[in-house]
């Protein structure tokens, strides 16, 4: 591309960390407001009752476990934008929009027809079989809205790349504001219970997807569906998909093991966890926004500018997370106490973890930040070799030694967790600051330059 288009592209070069702000805080409260839906469902179905309630959480982990790999692999649509965006070949743009659009849908009615065999066996799952049959109904109505789901998240990711993250942000919050209403009305107006809540949420899936879509309609008429462009986004995407899947896998495996410890260490695994999730989400968020950067500063061949990208990022989010870890060491103590509503052994198990959660906080943002500018940089296998070997060898072989085997319960899981975080960390970081991801950046360029017409 000509120096001049490259400029225009780039404006943002002399001043990255403005750059990133802009697009990272509409994510972080995109992010936010799918918890939110997560926890209106949750509480809502909580007041039917507890057989309903532990239903429709099983069911959902089972139906994130589904659809994980979809969601993994459609980030790879972010990167393919970004860089065409870099490369000011916005020609592409359509093609690989049809592309993200047709694995999505495609993915999301195998995924109806996974939920539907699979509800049968989830049912036997729970220890109750009440809770279980609630599952069963959870899923198999659920997942009815996968290609809804995943189509969202291939536009979400397309716009993302071309360096709009608020209309997502709009999106995700009508969507959420949608599933609260049906809730009330389904579950506690019709009294339609775990089916109420499985609708309510597919209809909160169609809100975002329709919010989304309805700007973006002049390119969805305009989009096109080539071989070449699928080919390259399931290239792109797979090893996303395949380290979401494996790395949900490992998390899992830790939780099923803390949960067969003792229900204290469970429920302060779970109370700390979304204490940790307040300084994780920004991070999160500023990855995806480094990965859009990156992605359009390799598509322009500014190769020197992934560093001052990454090092900015790390830059904010590591001041963020040392925030957060000054509020958690001098007001653990009062949250961990406040949150167990008054159960002591709880609030000093949750604040021991706390404390070890507050060793990994900061290795935490600089993980994500430096896998979002491999990502940019197409840099994908080594991020899904790393990241999947880091969380099988630390965290669940740790998780049985130190918590099951020496005794150490839920805290020897969270020596696992603070082990596998701070490797990928540093093993991430040398990949960005030694220059290894610049190969991959290289073919990445071909790959687009050999579409040219």
């Amino acid at each position: 591309m000509s120096a001049s288009a490259s400029n225009t592209v780039l404006s943002w070069s002399e001043r990255p960390g403005r750059e990133l702000l802009r697009l990272a805080w509409p994510i972080t409260i995109s992010t936010l407001s799918y918890a939110t839906m997560t926890l209106a469902s949750t509480a809502f179905v909580a007041r039917v009752g507890s057989d309903e309630l532990a239903g429709v959480g099983l069911g959902a982990v089972v139906g994130f476990a589904i659809l994980c790999f979809g969601v993994g692999l459609l980030r790879g649509g972010k990167t393919l934008v970004s860089q065409a965006v870099g490369a000011d070949r916005r020609d592409r743009l359509p093609e690989l929009l049809g592309a993200a659009l047709a694995i999505a849908v495609s993915l999301g009615v195998l995924g109806i027809l996974v939920a539907q065999v699979a509800a049968p066996i989830v049912a036997t799952l729970s220890a109750s079989p009440r809770a279980g049959q609630f599952a069963s109904v959870y899923l198999s109505v659920r997942l009815l809205g996968a290609p809804l789901m995943l189509a969202y998240a291939a536009l979400r990711e397309a716009s993302y790349g071309v360096g709009d993250t608020r209309t997502p942000m709009r999106a995700a919050i009508a969507g959420n504001a949608m599933n609260i209403a049906l809730d009330a009305v389904l579950i506690l107006g019709l009294g339609w219970g775990v089916a109420g809540a499985a609708l309510a949420t597919i209809a909160g899936n169609a809100t975002e997807l329709l919010v989304l879509g309805w700007p973006m309609w002049p390119k969805l008429r305009a989009a096109r569906l080539r071989v070449a462009s699928i080919k390259a986004l399931w290239r792109e995407g797979v090893p996303n998909g395949l380290q979401f899947v494996m790395e949900v896998g490992a998390f899992l495996l830790l939780t099923i093991m803390v949960a067969r410890m003792s229900a204290v260490d469970g429920a302060a695994h779970q109370l700390v966890m979304h204490l940790i999730n307040v300084s994780f989400l920004p991070a999160h968020a500023l990855a995806e926004a480094t990965a859009v950067l990156v992605g359009q500063a390799v598509g322009a061949n500014r190769d020197d500018l992934v560093k001052r990208i990454a090092y900015r990022a790390l830059s904010i989010g590591a001041a963020y997370s040392g925030v957060c870890v000054v509020v958690y060491a001098s007001l653990g103590s009062v949250i961990t106490s406040a949150m167990a509503a008054g159960d002591t052994v709880l609030a000093e198990r949750s604040l021991v973890l706390l404390h070890v959660g507050l060793a990994f906080l900061t290795a935490d943002a600089a993980n994500v930040i430096a896998r979002g500018a491999l990502r940019g940089a197409s840099d994908v296998r080594y991020a899904a070799v790393v990241g999947i070997i880091t969380s099988w060898v630390t965290t669940p072989p740790l998780a049985y030694l130190l918590g099951i085997h020496w005794g150490l319960g839920v805290m020897g899981g969270w020596i696992g967790l603070a082990i596998e975080i701070t490797a990928g960390s540093l093993i991430f970081w040398l990949r960005v600051r030694h220059g290894g991801w610049r190969p991959a950046a290289a073919a990445a360029r071909r790959a687009l330059a050999g579409t040219a017409v």
